[in-house]
């Protein structure tokens, strides 16, 4: 059991919160302007807008559980759950997922994900960064993808709109990060559970007199201009003037306040995704690729999960099955509503979804004393079944721009031990992404803490399936 194995309950909210990065605004220091000029940087290769939204699964999801049942394993093996139809003939998941197996022809199922760490921070760092190294660090020595891209498309100047171009809501934070990039490539940060009425994001828009204080401070900004053109001659100040539009953009266009209201939604649509965290959290992540955000990253954590509030499934932590059956309603019905706006509302054109974990569980089954009572979890000492950390064979899901849907990538042995066709790593992972994003990773560099060159990728290949 590593240490991430106790219940957490908080989230770290990053270095650059969504109520610090807005402060900044035009109060002096580090200016919201200045930091949106940094940003101007990265590139998007093709002119093409797309936009990617990864839904984390912290902790590892059973695939035997799931997306690559296995009814003819031994009991040790196969667990409880029956296999279902799904949309595909001959491909069956779980009875935990009937929404997402009605869907199936519009998705594509990777059976063969592989990576070579058992830990959840070297896990998640070498599907996250592309980091080989299987030993668990305290921080990342690579930067994100998700990071990567804010950092790569800022070079082509300031995001269109008034919305950052990385918004993470309930981020996974914990194992990755900008590493030798820097703090501001960090994700705009939205905290907090989206089905809650008392649910809003501070600091988007303007207070009652709010009007009159950003006056004031625009006028104190523009007699330090002023000085500032004085004494830096080469200062573009047609891009000066597009990032502080942005910044004043971000405080006061009702667009960025609108991309953020779910109560804009009818309540059909909200009680479709789910009336719960997990399901507001992907109404949220559609919302904002349609309001122009290109990176979206959710991490369906917290109190939907069980005990221990995330996927891992260890005896000690959750009863295994009891933890999938807690979880598996509001898992399915989000996942499965996001599929289908996906669709409905034209995003598949330009929009990839990939819903993924570290690694997944160990096909055979084994028990331990619970360390405590709660959701999903008898009463500590009370011996139940588990599931372990396996990265050697594991299972992910991907829907939208690029993906040929109704497929089944890869395949697993008879108990879901090792992949026995098509495997896909970390690398292939990272360098799919990419591949959509218009990144070439096999030749792209960026220059670490030495200044040296270091790829974003330098190991694995896009797979062709999924980057039509």
């Amino acid at each position: 059991m590593s240490h991430d194995e106790r219940p957490r309950s908080s989230r770290c909210p990053g270095p650059l919160q969504r109520r610090g990065f807005l402060r900044f605004g035009l109060a002096g220091g580090l200016a919201l302007p200045d930091l949106l000029r940094v940003r101007a940087a990265q590139h998007n290769p093709g002119g093409r807008r797309t936009a990617v939204i990864m839904v984390w699964l912290p902790g590892g999801c059973s695939h035997i559980d799931t997306y690559d049942p296995k009814p003819g394993a031994a009991a040790e093996y196969r667990g409880p759950f029956s296999p279902i139809a799904t949309k595909l003939p001959g491909v069956s998941f779980t009875e935990l997922l009937p929404l997402q197996a009605a869907l199936a022809d519009r998705v594509a199922v990777v059976r063969s994900m592989q990576q070579t760490a058992g830990g959840h921070p070297a896990g998640s760092m070498q599907m996250l960064s592309g980091d080989p190294d299987t030993r668990d660090k305290p921080k990342p020595k690579l930067p994100d993808w998700m990071c990567v891209t804010n950092y790569l498309r800022s070079r082509s100047g300031p995001p269109v709109g008034p919305l950052p171009r990385y918004v993470g809501v309930n981020p996974p934070l914990e194992y990755n990060g900008p590493a030798y990039l820097g703090d501001a490539w960090q994700p705009f940060v939205v905290s907090g559970d989206p089905s809650s009425p008392s649910f809003a994001v501070p600091d988007l828009g303007l207070p009652a007199d709010g009007d009159h204080r950003l006056d004031a401070r625009l006028r104190l900004r523009r007699q330090f201009d002023a000085f500032r053109r004085e004494f830096d001659r080469r200062l573009e100040m047609d891009a000066m003037d597009a990032f502080e539009a942005q910044a004043v953009g971000l405080l006061t266009d009702p667009a960025a306040r609108r991309a953020f209201d779910l109560t804009l939604e009818d309540d059909a649509t909200r009680d479709r995704y789910g009336r719960n965290a997990w399901g507001q959290q992907l109404l949220l992540a559609r919302r904002l690729v349609e309001a122009g955000v290109e990176v979206v990253t959710t991490s369906l954590a917290g109190p939907l999960c069980g005990r221990v509030q995330n996927w891992d499934d260890h005896a000690v932590n959750h009863h295994v099955f009891d933890a999938l059956r807690f979880r598996a309603g509001a898992y399915d019905r989000a996942v499965s509503a996001l599929v289908e706006d996906v669709f409905a509302r034209g995003l598949h054109e330009h929009v990839l979804v990939v819903v993924t974990g570290e690694f997944g569980r160990t096909p055979r089954i084994e028990y331990s004393p619970s360390t405590g009572a709660g959701d999903a979890s008898a009463p500590a000492g009370t011996k139940q079944p588990g599931r372990d950390h396996w990265p050697r064979a594991y299972s992910n899901v991907w829907f939208g721009a690029g993906v040929t849907p109704g497929i089944v990538i890869g395949a697993t042995d008879a108990r879901g031990e090792d992949v026995t066709q098509r495997r896909i790593t970390a690398g292939d992972f990272l360098a799919t992404i990419y591949h959509h994003l218009g990144i070439d990773s096999a030749r792209v560099t960026i220059d670490d803490f030495n200044g040296r060159p270091t790829p974003l990728v330098d190991h694995g290949t896009p797979v062709p399936e999924l980057t039509a």
